[in-house]
């Protein structure tokens, strides 16, 4: 093996082996070969010869490849397929030969082989057990493996010479020479043969040969960057990455993003990233790879659809229970005391609506998405650490670190060639599942703008470095906030709360506006649940009293059964709207925009928390998911009802909350409202412009004219924030301004 060499540095060499054997076993082999592809009969059915029929059919209309399943040929020579799996760079190139003969051998008159095509030969369904990137060792090198992982790049296709025509630029003598599969590189001579001839009128020079391009055979390749999925990467492990080798229709076959089960030969080449050539480690030192032999694109919901027989039935029996909605609701965090509506919510996320494809390549998407905008210590983040680890498919991440090209997809400048490539973001890794968004509020305004389709239509456009394309991403976005001011701020109306636009907050189905309010009785609950959760920390302890009040009933399922009823649910479940159900829902929608509308009217300001059609759309994709977890085919009155309540409890009681927002029993009433605005007429009547007085004596004055100590202080406090009173004196006198 000369280790000088740059190219595929690699023996497929079987140990022991002659020439001339080989040579006989060679046409042994090509000849088991042709007779499986013109034999196989598929099952139960004596007539047809599926391969034969299969390769004469593509031949035919120009597709020069035949896609072979792994079992069919263990099936037909169960010696054969093994000796393919030990050494397939050896075992490949004849079974593409014997394709070329099955071919020829219905051609008349029978045309040679370098009158043909050349046809490719894929591999499927290689029923072994997957081997992980990591790890993949020293053993497998130059075997068929399978693996599997997601696409996360791919560079464009370009063009590789399997044969070049060389010819000296002295003497014209030309010459072939083959290059080795892979990247591997083909090696020109350094001197010409005829360079010592003396019927040359002047010797040949070093270096004298030029490609003749004309005359030269040429193939596409493609690179792809594999990389494990995120569910698969060990807690604080970085992410691994193998480069796949595509060539001819396995050309442009996935796009990044795509959950793969690469079948390939695993191989090593001869890398040039290391600049220190007197490394004496270097030369023997070389880079894994994978030649792509076959392509399975896995999809996710069908893949974590499939259930053995027991695992059904125990699923459909926990879904016939009457309590089930209480039961996924309890089982949601069941560390986090209370937040029931918040926990069904997440369910909800977890469990999505029907995706619905219209006339005309229109798609309705049914992923729900919610946004969690609260106080700090309110639990926001760990109800994203439970679905990151409970969701099927899951990609965590947090605003401040996350940029635009980071969630969405990013165009990547190879350093070898120069070239650009696609780089998939958290966005399209989470294709199929839910992408956990923490400290949402800290994203810069252009990152978030960049996730404005990926909301809505569930597609990333990309069009940078001359590449146009559209990645998938069909995910559920859960995302936490804080409000502008680190806390809720209760002198401040929502819109003043909440540093996003409407363009954005109109894409969250559900919105939950989290406050930590200051309760004797509630603060004394969650305490005592939190020293419960601290003493009984190896297992949950009986079922007390915070138990029974925050809801939870003791029914719990586990974190792994409830992965597994979502995926079957997800994957097996599409229910659809009754008529009935369709009209209670288009009756709620009406008397929402017009209640709204009255109190934008009444109060002159416009709600920072839009309703529109989507939030009818959420309102029908709440519902689904109710049904989904019953696991009913229907969504009915009942899963409206309960969809409506919901979406009361978040989204339209954050968009009603206004600045007068506290913690008293009227709070946002109109009541309240009108005796606040009553007090600051009569404030601004008894202290003119450039006045002061003391701010009990104004208590004092406005309680006589029945306006209590609360609603005066809240008027002060309102006044102040439009900068219409200072206080002075510690807030001992008020001083009016304007």
């Amino acid at each position: 093996m000369d280790w000088d060499r740059s190219q595929v540095t690699y023996s497929s060499q079987i140990v022991g082996q002659q020439i001339n054997d080989g040579a006989i076993d060679n046409k042994v082999v090509q000849s088991k070969f042709r007779q499986f592809l013109r034999e196989f009969r598929e099952d139960g059915v004596e007539e047809t010869f599926l391969y034969r029929e299969r390769l004469l059919n593509n031949y035919e209309t120009r597709n020069y490849f035949i896609t072979i399943d792994y079992d069919d040929l263990n099936t037909f020579d169960p010696e054969l397929s093994e000796k393919f799996r030990e050494n397939p760079s050896i075992y490949l190139p004849l079974f593409e030969n014997a394709a070329q003969e099955v071919v020829a051998m219905t051609k008349f008159p029978k045309p040679s082989k370098d009158e043909m095509h050349t046809i490719q030969v894929q591999i499927i369904n290689v029923a072994r057990q997957p081997v992980p990137i990591r790890q993949l060792q020293a053993d497998h090198i130059s075997k068929l493996v399978r693996v599997p992982g997601i696409i996360t790049s791919s560079t464009k296709p370009r063009c590789k010479a399997t044969r070049i025509t060389l010819r000296c630029t002295n003497c014209k003598a030309t010459i072939t020479r083959g290059a080795a599969r892979g990247f591997g590189s083909i090696q020109i001579p350094r001197s010409c043969e005829n360079a010592s001839d003396e019927k040359n009128d002047k010797p040949c020079p070093v270096d004298p040969f030029e490609v003749v391009a004309d005359k030269c055979k040429f193939l596409d390749i493609q690179k792809l960057k594999l990389q494990e999925s995120p569910e698969d990467i060990p807690t604080g492990e970085m992410p691994r990455h193998i480069w796949l080798f595509a060539e001819r229709n396995l050309v442009n076959m996935v796009k990044p993003g795509a959950r793969v089960n690469i079948i390939g030969i695993y191989k090593i080449f001869d890398t040039k990233l290391n600049s220190r050539r007197n490394d004496r480690y270097a030369s023997s030192v070389r880079k894994p790879y994978i030649e792509v032999i076959g392509i399975e694109e896995i999809n996710m919901t069908q893949k974590l659809g499939k259930f053995t027989a027991e695992e059904e039935e125990a699923i459909r029996d926990l879904s016939r229970s009457p309590n089930i909605h209480n039961i996924i609701q309890s089982s949601i965090s069941p560390a986090i005391w209370g937040n029931q509506d918040i926990k069904l919510a997440i369910a909800c996320l977890l469990f999505g609506g029907s995706r619905k494809s219209l006339p005309g390549n229109m798609k309705l998407r049914g992923d729900i998405n919610v946004l969690l905008l609260g106080d700090p210590s309110v639990a926001k983040s760990q109800f994203l650490k439970f679905v990151d680890q409970v969701a099927p498919i899951a990609v965590y991440t947090s605003g401040k670190g996350s940029s635009a090209a980071g969630l969405t997809a990013s165009v990547i400048k190879e350093p070898g060639t120069g070239e650009f490539h696609l780089a998939a973001g958290a966005m399209v890794l989470a294709d199929g599942g839910v992408v956990c968004i923490d400290e949402f509020d800290k994203m810069r305004e252009t990152d978030r703008v960049a996730i404005h389709e990926a909301m809505e239509q569930q597609t990333i456009s990309i069009a940078k470095a001359g590449i146009t394309t559209i990645l998938n991403s069909r995910s559920s976005v859960l995302a936490a906030a804080n409000p502008i001011f680190g806390r809720y701020d209760e002198l401040r109306t929502t819109s003043e709360n909440i540093d996003f636009e409407t363009t954005i907050l109109s894409r969250f189905d559900l919105i939950f506006i989290i406050r930590d309010i200051k309760d004797v009785s509630r603060d004394t609950r969650l305490a005592h649940h939190i020293m419960g959760l601290h003493i009984n920390v190896n297992g949950r302890g009986k079922k007390n009293n915070d138990e029974e009040e925050s809801g939870n009933d003791g029914n719990e399922i586990s974190p792994d059964l409830l992965s597994k009823y979502v995926a079957y649910a997800r994957h097996k479940i599409h229910p659809r709207l009754t008529r009935k159900a369709a009209d209670m829902l288009k009756n709620h929608y009406v008397s929402f925009r017009r209640e709204t509308k009255i109190q934008a009217e009444e109060s002159g300001q416009i709600s920072a928390i839009p309703l529109t059609v989507r939030q009818l759309e959420s309102l029908i994709r709440i519902a689904e998911s109710l049904a989904k977890m019953q696991l009913s085919e229907e969504a009915n009155e009942d899963h409206v009802k309960e969809a409506v309540r919901l979406f009361k409890v978040s989204t339209l009681k954050a968009a009603k909350e206004g600045g007068m927002a506290t913690t008293d029993s009227l709070s946002g009433s109109g009541e309240f409202l009108e005796s606040v605005q009553k007090a600051e007429r009569n404030i601004k009547r008894r202290l003119p412009i450039g006045s002061k007085t003391n701010v009990s004596k104004l208590v004092q004055e406005m309680g006589r004219r029945q306006l209590n100590e609360g609603v005066v202080n809240k008027a002060l406090s309102i006044m102040h924030s439009r900068g219409e009173i200072e206080f002075r004196a510690r807030r001992r006198q008020v001083y009016r301004l304007k």
